[in-house]
C-alpha cells in the first residue's frame, strides 16, 4: 500500500503552467514527498518487533493494527481526493505529510495501548493521503516536463525505504532506538511538507466527474484481469513489508541488526528491477517478462516458507522483490493500453485492488502466524504470484484482448 502504485483522483484538474525554475523545484519537492513516504513506511514496519515487545502484544494484535492502517489508508486516499477537488493536490499532499509527522512521534514513544492504536490509525490516514496526492502531483509535474518521470519518483521512495531499513538495522531494535528512527522519519515528513507547501505544483481544482454512460463502456474484463494481478503483487509486497523483519527476529532468532536486512534486500531488488524494466520490455516482451518475474518471485516466497534459515530467507525476500519491481509498472502500462481513450479511468479502477492485496498479505499472514506458523504462511503470496500466469495473455495485446471480451 504505499508509494509503489499510481492512484488517480476521481476529479480532473486544470494544470497551471510551470516556468522552468518552478518546474525544477516542483520535481524536487515531489521527489522529496515520495522519499518521505518511503522512509516513514520502512522505518515503522521494520520497527514492528521492538514496538510489539514494548506494547506486550502478539502477532494477532499486530495483524489487526495493520488491518486498521490499511482501512485508514483507504480513507486517507478518499480524503486526498476530496481536498484536491476543492483546494488542489498541493494541499492534499501537504496535509498528508503533516498528518504523518504528527502520528509518527506518538507511535515512537511509550503510550497507553489505546493511544498507540489511534496513532497507527492517524498514520494510516496520512499514508493514504500522501499515496494518492503524490500520484496527482507526480502526474502534474510529468506532464509539465513532457516526459516520463513517475519511475524516478518511485525510485526515490524505494531508495528512502532501503535507507530506513538500514537505519533501523544500524541502531538495532531496542524500543528506544526504534523510536529515534521513527522520529527521524517524522522530521523528514515535516520538512517535505514545509518545502512542498512552497514548491509543489499548483493546480486549479475542477470537478468533472465522468458521466455514467461513459463509465459503462470501460473494459471490465481487462480491469478485473489486471486488477487481480495487482492484488497478487500487493499480497506479496504487504507480506514482505509487514512480516519479514518479524519473521527473521522472532521465528528464526536472527540478531537485531540482521532482522531488518530481509526488507532491505527486498527493496534493493525492487529498485534495481524497476530501473531495468523499461529496457527489458523491448528485449523480452511484456508477457514473457510478467510470466518469468511472477514465477521467480513465487520461488522467492517459497524459499522463505520452506527453508527456515536467516540467510536463505533474506535471499528469498530479495527474489520476491521482482514482483513489486517489475510487475507493478508493467501491469499499469498494460492497463493503460486496454482503452487508451479512457486510460486514467481504467488505471484508477485497477488501482483499487491494491487495498485488498495489502490487507490479505499483512493480516492473513499474521492470523496464520500461530498455526501453521509465519514461515509456512509465506506460501500464500507464492500461490498468489503463480496465479498471475492465468492472466499473461492479457499482456500480449491488451486492446485486442479487451475488444474480444465482454464489457
Amino acid at each position: 500500500m504505499s508509494w509503489h502504485d499510481e492512484r488517480m483522483p476521481h476529479a480532473s484538474r486544470a494544470r497551471l503552467p510551470l516556468t522552468p525554475a518552478t518546474e525544477r523545484l516542483a520535481r524536487v519537492a515531489v521527489t522529496g514527498a515520495y522519499a518521505a513516504q518511503g522512509l516513514g513506511y520502512a522505518v515503522v514496519v521494520t520497527s514492528l518487533p521492538a514496538l510489539k515487545l514494548r506494547q506486550g502484544v502478539d502477532d494477532t494484535v499486530v495483524s489487526l493494527i495493520v488491518l486498521g492502517v490499511a482501512l485508514a489508508a483507504a480513507g486517507g486516499s478518499v480524503l486526498a481526493n476530496a481536498v484536491a477537488v476543492r483546494f488542489g493536490s498541493r494541499a492534499s499532499l501537504v496535509l498528508g505529510l503533516v498528518v504523518q509527522s504528527i502520528a509518527l512521534p506518538v507511535i515512537a514513544f511509550p503510550t497507553p495501548f489505546g493511544v498507540f492504536v489511534a496513532a497507527w490509525a492517524v498514520f494510516g490516514i496520512g499514508l493514504g493521503c500522501v499515496d494518492a496526492a503524490a500520484a496527482m502531483q507526480g502526474v502534474t509535474v510529468q506532464r509539465s516536463y513532457g516526459r516520463h518521470l513517475l519511475g524516478s519518483f518511485f525510485a526515490a521512495a524505494t531508495v528512502a525505504a532501503i535507507i530506513g531499513a538500514l537505519l533501523v538495522s544500524a541502531i538495532a531494535l531496542s524500543a528506544a532506538a526504534a523510536g529515534i528512527a521513527i522520529v527521524t522519519a517524522a522530521v523528514v515528513a515535516l520538512a517535505a511538507a514545509l518545502f512542498g507547501a512552497r514548491h509543489f505544483a499548483r493546480d486549479e481544482p475542477v470537478d468533472e466527474a465522468l458521466p455514467r454512460a461513459e463509465r459503462s463502456i470501460l473494459p471490465r474484463a481487462g480491469i478485473w484481469a489486471f486488477g487481480l494481478v495487482i492484488l497478487a503483487v500487493f499480497i506479496a509486497d504487504s507480506a514482505v513489508s509487514t512480516w519479514s523483519t518479524v519473521y527473521l527476529a522472532d521465528d528464526l532468532s536472527a540478531l537485531a541488526w540482521v532482522a531488518p536486512l530481509g526488507y532491505a534486500a527486498y527493496q534493493g531488488v525492487v529498485l534495481i528491477s524497476r530501473l531495468a524494466t523499461d529496457r527489458l520490455i523491448p528485449l523480452v516482451g511484456r508477457a514473457r517478462l510478467v510470466a518469468s518475474s511472477s514465477v521467480l518471485a513465487a520461488i522467492g516466497c517459497a524459499l522463505v516458507a520452506l527453508v527456515p534459515v536467516p540467510a536463505v530467507a533474506i535471499a528469498g525476500f530479495a527474489i520476491a522483490g521482482l514482483a513489486s519491481g517489475i510487475l507493478l509498472p508493467v501491469t499499469f502500462g498494460a492497463a493503460g493500453d486496454l482503452d487508451p481513450a479512457h486510460s486514467d479511468q481504467v488505471i484508477a479502477r485497477v488501482n483499487l485492488f491494491n487495498y485488498a492485496g495489502s490487507i490479505l498479505g499483512a493480516v492473513v499472514l499474521g492470523l496464520l502466524a500461530d498455526a501453521p506458523g509465519l514461515g509456512p504462511a509465506f506460501l500464500l503470496p507464492a500461490v498468489a504470484l503463480v496465479a498471475i500466469l492465468f492472466f499473461v495473455r492479457w499482456f500480449r495485446d491488451p486492446a485486442r484482448a479487451a475488444a474480444s471480451a465482454p464489457r
